[in-house]
C-alpha cells in the first residue's frame, strides 16, 4: 500500500461518497472504486459499510483512518522539509485571497516580506468557494475568506469583523444623520426599491449574506444582479448603472472613487474574514510563520 492510496481512502472516508470522492480526487469512480476494494483485499478487512448512497466507516476504518491521515501528513511534512533544504531558502507561500480581501491580509504579506526576504509567493485571487477547493487540492496552503464558509475541514484564524456600507452615484433622500462632520447612515428598510448590484456570486459568500441580513430586517431588496469584479461593480456604480452594499474594506482599498457612503446602521450588520487552512495537514515553515504574524497583528481579544 502506498501514500497515494491512503489519501484514496481519506478522501472517501471524509466525503463519505465514492463520487464525491472521485470528484475531489479528479479522478473517475471506478478506479476509485478498485483501489478501495484493492485496499480491502490487502488488509484483509472491510472498511467501509455501504448504508445507501453514504459510506460509513467500520471499526476497521475507523481505526486506519488515524493511520492514514498520519502517514500522508508526515509524508507531506518530509516533502516540504526537503524542498525547503533544496531551495536553501526558506520555501515559497503559497495563498489564496478572496475577491474582496481584508484589508489586513496585503499589510501582513509587506511585513511579512521585509522578515523574509528570499520567501517567493504565490497568490491566487477567487470565490471563497473556490480557494476551498484550491486547499483541498493543496494548490494553495493558506486561504483567506469570506465567512460564512464551511469549515469543519479548516484550522480557522478570524480576523475582525467589519461594519457594511450602501454606496451609490446619487444621493438617498432621507438618510440618517450620524452627527456633524461624520458620515450619513441608512437603515436597510430605507433600500427597499433601490435597485442593487451585489458583490460576489448567487448562492455564494457576500452575496448571501448581504441578503441575510435584509431578511433578518423583513426586508426584501430589489436585487438586480451580482458582480463578482470589484473594479467592474465600483465602474458600473460610478456610472449610476446600479447601487451596492460592500464591507469597509472596499471603501479603504478604492477610497478614489466619488460615492455617496451611508453606513449600514445596525450593530449586528458586520461581516468577516477568516484565515483557513487544512486540519491534519503540514504548513510549510513559510505558512506557519505567516500564520503567526497575522495573529501577532490582530487586535487583542479578537483570536
Amino acid at each position: 500500500m502506498d501514500i497515494k492510496q491512503c489519501r484514496y481512502f481519506i478522501a472517501i472516508a471524509e466525503e463519505k461518497q465514492i463520487t464525491a470522492a472521485a470528484r475531489r480526487l479528479h479522478m473517475a469512480q471506478p478506479p476509485l472504486s478498485q483501489q478501495l476494494k484493492l485496499m480491502e483485499e490487502e488488509l484483509g478487512v472491510i472498511l467501509f459499510e455501504r448504508k445507501g448512497r453514504m459510506m460509513e466507516l467500520t471499526q476497521a476504518g475507523r481505526s486506519f483512518y488515524d493511520y492514514a491521515v498520519t502517514m500522508t501528513k508526515y509524508m507531506e511534512e518530509a516533502v516540504m522539509e526537503m524542498q525547503s533544504f533544496r531551495h536553501g531558502i526558506r520555501g515559497k507561500l503559497a495563498i489564496g485571497i478572496n475577491t474582496i480581501s481584508d484589508r489586513l491580509i496585503p499589510q501582513a504579506l509587506q511585513q511579512f516580506r521585509t522578515t523574509h526576504p528570499q520567501v517567493t509567493y504565490k497568490i491566487q485571487q477567487n470565490e471563497s468557494a473556490q480557494l476551498c477547493r484550491l486547499l483541498d487540492d493543496g494548490k494553495v496552503e493558506l486561504a483567506c475568506v469570506r465567512m460564512p464558509v464551511q469549515t469543519k475541514r479548516y484550522e480557522v484564524l478570524h480576523l475582525p469583523q467589519e461594519p457594511l456600507f450602501y454606496i451609490s452615484s446619487t444621493p438617498l433622500d432621507s438618510p440618517t444623520e450620524m452627527g456633524l462632520g461624520a458620515e450619513m447612515g441608512t437603515y436597510f428598510e430605507q433600500l427597499t426599491g433601490i435597485p442593487l448590484l451585489l458583490p460576489s456570486t448567487e448562492g455564494l459568500g457576500m452575496f448571501e449574506l448581504i441578503l441575510d441580513k435584509f431578511r433578518e430586517h423583513q426586508v426584501t431588496p430589489s436585487i438586480m444582479g451580482e458582480c463578482s469584479d470589484i473594479n467592474m461593480l465600483l465602474e458600473l456604480i460610478r456610472l449610476g448603472f446600479a447601487s451596492s452594499i460592500v464591507p469597509h474594506t472596499v471603501l479603504q482599498l478604492y477610497h478614489e472613487h466619488p460615492f455617496h457612503v451611508y453606513r449600514i446602521q445596525d450593530q449586528h450588520s458586520t461581516v468577516g474574514s477568516a484565515l483557513v487552512w487544512l486540519q491534519n495537514r503540514y504548513l510549510s515553515k513559510p505558512a506557519q510563520h505567516f500564520v503567526q504574524l497575522v495573529q501577532g497583528m490582530l487586535p487583542s481579544g479578537s483570536i
